[in-house]
Formats: structure tokens, sequence, C-alpha cells
């Protein structure tokens, strides 16, 4: 049976409310396009786009550019860009995920689930110029955010597909194309929505992935689901790298169809590819820390099913 996937979170009526209570809420200064704001640390409003899921909220505080939903002083910003220095990763978690790169340095098609400001697509593009980077957002809000205020451009081999993420993956999966790398970063306004993280999700991403493949996952070390998440990932692959940086709180799962890269590999990816993550503040001696195996035998929580 196909789960049920994710429908807007309210109404339309009520969608319409929560953007007159933000626009009511918070001091909206005309802005006839994106600009950089005067490094103050107030936060500054420069663009609330609606959507049937939340606003989509664009600010500017402390010379960074960012996304939120509802509101700009809400917990768990969606995405943030310097606006000195755009290639910059700005969040942690998104330099983790990148630093997958050290386990499969090449993959010629990526799939990236989640779109937020396009962080993610934008610098695999920059890395990889002969990969076809794939992209699905669920909400046209936020690609139409990432494509008017971070700089997000799409062409032939840089797609964006608006539909939900596993509704996606089961048309990828019964056309019969495959991956070599598939990035989850899909985010509500509360946490990973939950049809993205059952054993049978994991299947069907697993039965897309080419044979030397790599699943990664962004989450939560703080989340009550975190030994679930982790014996869901071992159910459907076995052993897993469990990256913690342990500064913003979120680990980065990075799950194989096959064998894991053994830790030599790891380090010789780092030596090749030093220079080129450097601008995007991945330093790969530290990078290599953050990779530490988690044999798949190791959690007894039951994993999260349909």
């Amino acid at each position: 049976m196909k789960p049920k996937f994710r429908t807007p979170a309210r109404p339309a009526f009520l969608a319409a409310a929560a953007l007159a209570a933000v626009l009511a809420t918070l001091s909206l200064a005309p802005v006839p396009g994106p600009e950089a704001d005067d490094g103050s640390a107030r936060p500054r409003l420069l663009h609330v786009e609606p959507s049937e899921y939340a606003p989509v909220v664009v600010f500017e505080q402390y010379g960074e550019r960012c996304i939120n939903f509802v509101e700009m002083k809400g917990e768990g910003r969606q995405t943030c860009m310097r606006l000195d220095d755009p290639p910059f990763m700005v969040f942690e978690y998104t330099r983790m995920m990148t630093s997958a790169l050290l386990a499969r340095p090449d993959p010629a098609r990526v799939l990236i689930i989640g779109l937020g400001g396009g962080t993610l697509p934008t610098a695999f593009h920059a890395l990889l110029p002969d990969a076809t980077i794939d992209s699905v957002e669920i909400d046209p809000a936020v690609v139409k955010v990432a494509q008017t205020w971070f700089g997000y451009e799409t062409g032939p081999r840089q797609r964006v597909f608006v539909e939900d993420g596993r509704a996606y993956v089961q048309r990828v999966r019964d056309s019969g194309l495959q991956y070599d790398m598939i990035l989850l970063d899909a985010f509500d306004a509360d946490y990973i929505p939950a049809h993205l993280l059952t054993v049978e999700f994991l299947q069907e991403l697993r039965s897309i992935l080419s044979d030397e493949g790599l699943v990664v996952a962004n989450s939560f070390t703080r989340s009550h689901l975190n030994e679930r998440e982790s014996a869901t990932y071992a159910t459907v692959f076995g052993d897993f790298y469990n990256l913690r940086a342990g500064i913003e709180g979120n680990r980065v799962i990075v799950a194989a169809k096959g064998e894991l890269p053994a830790p030599g590999v790891l380090q010789a990816n780092a030596a090749r590819l030093a220079s080129r993550l450097k601008p995007y503040g991945i330093d790969t001696s530290e990078a290599l820390d953050w990779f530490r195996r988690a044999p798949g035998g190791l959690f007894t929580a039951p994993p999260l099913r349909d």
C-alpha cells in the first residue's frame, strides 16, 4: 500500500491567515530586490512568500541572508548565506553532508530531496560540473525563493522537480533511473516528514541507488526518534557512518548500498579534495574526524515503518 504523502499543513484560508499574521507582526519595509543588509544585529525582513504549507520568510541579519518558516525569530533556520561570501556553507550540517564526497568523490548522478535555499545543489553543481544534480522540493514557494533570493539556477545538469520526495522516488524506481548519491534534507516546520523516515521508504531509496551508491541523510542528535532512526537505517543498510560535529546538534548518516568505503579510501579522497572543498568552509582533515562507523547490530530500538 502506498503511504499517505504530505499534504498542505492547513487549508487555504488558514494559510492566508498565517501569512496575514506574519505581515502584521513583522515590519515589512519595501524592498525592490535582493540587496545586502547593513550588518545590523536586528533582523531585517526582505520578503514573505505565500505558501500552502507555511509562509517562507526571507530576512537578513549579521551579514547573512536566511530563510525561515512563518517567522524570523523562530528556531530551525532553513538556509543562510553569507552576503560577502556566498559559497561558504554557514551551517555545519551542510558541510558534513558535502563531506560525503570523501566517500564517493565522483558521482555522475546526484539526487537531493529538500531544496531550501539551494545551498547543496548549487555547491554540488560547482564541485561536479559534469554530474547531473536533480533536486526535489514539494513547495513551489521554496523554489521561487531559492531562485529569487539565493541565486539558485537550473539548467540541463541542474534540475528541480516540484513534488513530494517519496512520490518522486517511486516514479524514478518505476523508470529504472539510478543515482550514485542521494542526499536527504527534507524538513517541514517541525521535523523530517514521517513518510521519509521509514524502512519502506529507505528500501525504495536503496532500489534507485547504483551498486556503489550512497545515501546521505541530515538528522538531529537530540531527536526523540534518534535511536529508532538509527535502527531504521541499520535495518536497510547495515553498518553506516554516523557523522557528528557537536556544535549545531545535527548528525549526518552516510549509508551505502554496497560496502562502506574504508578509512584509507576516505583519507586518500580527503587529500585529493582538500583545495576544492576549502571555499565551502570544509577542512578535510577535520571532516575525516566526523566519520565514525556505527555497527548495524548496535541498535535494538524498533525501526520506523509506514
